[in-house]
């Protein structure tokens, strides 16, 4: 029997602790070996800007083998549709088995976000206060709850292009008991934060690495996956100690590090830590309370893996989907 789960079948199913958890033992998982996702395949649209991404991982641990099939379509904005929209199939990796076919939507916004909160987790001053959005849109809203989750936040600074997006922002994480300060640049929200999420599909560097300031941590997560677009400039990648997702991934799928590699500004030294290493303790994180720490974010299949085990898990126990086969 094959499961099938809508985005309104996987929503409120999983705790943000739990997501957080499942990705940080997935990173790990990589590191040591128990886990295998290949390079990234890319499908270009011949006719459009449509690109197309099978995004595979394979876990020992927990048996499964995971296709995320993901769409980046730049021109669904102004459809007023979706830039990005993905499938998840899930796998006996044993008998190859297709255990449930899952939409990516709300797995990877989850996902996402738990990264950056694994990432802060062992790479940000255990004192950091401050969070910092640059964006203020659903993923920010993610940020906020799962940052807070690992570290005790006590204000928020968010920027945004568009002020009715910051106020939506306020409402829905009020509940949240936060002050926010909305302000009028993304340089303000560098110079404010002692943790900085950049949250927008920038193609140019919105972020000049001359803002950042000593004990600072970074997350990099808005940019798609492509070679030429980034939110961050070369000089603030060489300028931190950065940390990547998956190494040979972010050489080839992420324009932070393509670009910063193709200016001179650093080399590939530069971006091999990879954070399953940081977690497992096979490479130092953060190694100074001045220094400055970089995760770049491009999303990797092992973590959809990861959250797909917990929603299966979690809609057979509660009922939610379609059992068919």
């Amino acid at each position: 029997m094959t499961l099938f789960l809508s985005a309104s079948d996987v929503d409120d199913l999983l705790s943000t602790k739990e997501v957080i958890d499942a990705v940080d033992e997935a990173h790990a998982d990589l590191a040591t070996g128990d886990a295998v996702q290949p390079p990234i395949t890319t499908l270009d649209a011949p006719s459009s800007d449509a690109r197309f991404l099978p995004m595979t991982a394979i876990s020992a641990r927990h048996d499964l083998a995971v296709v995320k099939f993901m769409a980046d379509i730049p021109g669904n904005r102004e459809r007023g549709l979706p830039a990005q929209r993905s499938m998840i199939m899930v796998n006996s990796a044993s008998t190859g088995e297709c255990i449930a076919v899952i939409d990516g939507r709300i797995p990877t916004r989850d996902r996402t976000a738990a990264a950056s909160a694994v990432a802060t987790r062992h790479l940000a001053r255990p004192d950091s206060s401050v969070l910092g959005l640059v964006g203020a849109g659903q993923l920010a809203r993610e940020h906020v709850a799962h940052v807070c989750n690992v570290l005790p936040i006590e204000r928020i600074v968010v920027w945004s292009r568009s002020p009715s997006t910051v106020r939506q922002f306020r409402d829905d994480i009020a509940t949240e008991g936060l002050p926010v300060q909305a302000v009028e640049s993304p340089r303000d929200v560098v110079e404010a934060a002692d943790i900085v999420c950049t949250l927008t599909p920038s193609r140019l560097p919105i972020i000049d690495g001359h803002w950042f300031r000593p004990g600072q941590h970074i997350n990099a997560v808005g940019a798609p996956p492509r070679a030429d677009h980034r939110e961050i400039d070369s000089y603030g990648l060489a300028r931190a100690r950065v940390v990547v997702d998956d190494y040979e991934i972010s050489v080839q799928k992420s324009g932070e590090s393509v670009l910063a590699l193709a200016e001179g500004a650093i080399d590939h030294d530069h971006l091999r830590t990879e954070l399953g290493q940081v977690i497992t303790g096979e490479a130092p994180g953060r190694t100074s309370a001045d220094q400055i720490t970089l995760y770049n974010s491009v999303g990797v299949a092992i973590q959809d893996l990861a959250i797909a085990r917990l929603l299966i898990e979690r809609a057979r126990e509660w009922g939610r989907g379609r059992e068919l086969g």
